[in-house]
């Protein structure tokens, strides 16, 4: 597993401003094969967290270990990161190919696996995402729900036990978003692989089976996201919406309508209204 134990980060200052605490004794566990939402307002370090899952940033006290290994090991950090792939925002940044089987090859090629195997993986990681007929393809040619298809895939071709995702789906519109969450939901359910994904939209976050939310640097609130959203009030505190079904849901129950509180899909909100009917 991942495993944070009084996780704290400063980031330094400079000239012109102090060092800035945004990470605060933060205790959590993702397990082999969970998917975890950790979701939160702007500024509540929940980037900042993902980025020590792989040792991207090390930790101002506490620790954090990866599958037992502790990531201020500087001795280690080749062997978490090859258990740990992290992939971010903008796709854009993180293709470095003219094509797209290159691209997904590159990783493995610089951790000297041997061609016929990244042969092998390049295949798997691209049918795996659903991208094995654009293998030859320019990635400046595809849409941005398959530029992050495919940066998910040069993550799968050095095949890591656990991936993060950092905000995937925040610079795509409705269907790339649901392209790159069908594709995560896909890994999680079908290889077994553990999946931290961070993200602002509350309708992505009710298909984990767990959520963190994080408030100024800390945990404030863990549970299924049938827990979590059934506790919309307090959830609003963060700054946090919630999916559209629940607030329905929720605003048809304060109006009398003896809906279920803790709905979390469109599905069981039609359900619950068809009742009525």
């Amino acid at each position: 597993m991942i495993q944070t134990q009084n996780l704290s980060h400063t980031y330094p200052g400079d000239e012109d401003a102090a060092p800035k605490t945004v990470l605060r004794d933060v205790c959590v566990d993702i397990k082999d094969g969970e998917f975890v939402a950790i979701v939160g307002h702007n500024g509540s370090g929940k980037s900042t967290l993902a980025k020590h899952f792989n040792a991207i940033l090390l930790p101002s006290g506490g620790k954090v270990y990866v599958d037992g290994l502790d990531t201020s090991d500087e001795s280690l950090l080749f062997e978490i990161r090859k258990q740990v792939g992290m992939v971010f925002q903008n796709p854009d940044n993180q293709i470095v190919a003219a094509v797209v089987e290159d691209d997904v090859a590159f990783a493995p090629e610089n951790l000297g696996v041997d061609p016929k195997e990244i042969r092998k993986r390049v295949d798997a990681a691209l049918k795996a995402v659903g991208m094995y007929d654009k293998h030859m393809a320019a990635p400046h040619h595809l849409s941005g729900g398959q530029k992050q298809r495919i940066a998910i895939a040069g993550i799968l071709a050095m095949q890591p036990k656990h991936i993060i995702l950092d905000e995937p789906t925040a610079m795509l519109d409705p269907i790339g978003r649901r392209e790159v969450l069908n594709t995560i939901k896909k890994l999680n359910r079908e290889q077994g692989m553990s999946v931290a994904l961070i993200t602002h939209y509350m309708d992505e976050a009710a298909q984990a089976d767990r959520m963190i939310v994080m408030r100024a640097g800390k945990v404030f609130m863990e549970g299924t996201p049938r827990e979590i959203f059934a506790r919309a009030d307090m959830l609003r505190t963060t700054g946090l919406d919630i999916p559209q079904a629940t607030e329905l849901a929720h605003l048809l129950l304060k109006a009398g309508v003896p809906m279920r509180n803790d709905i979390i899909s469109v599905d069981e909100c039609v359900e619950e209204i068809l009742k009525q009917l």
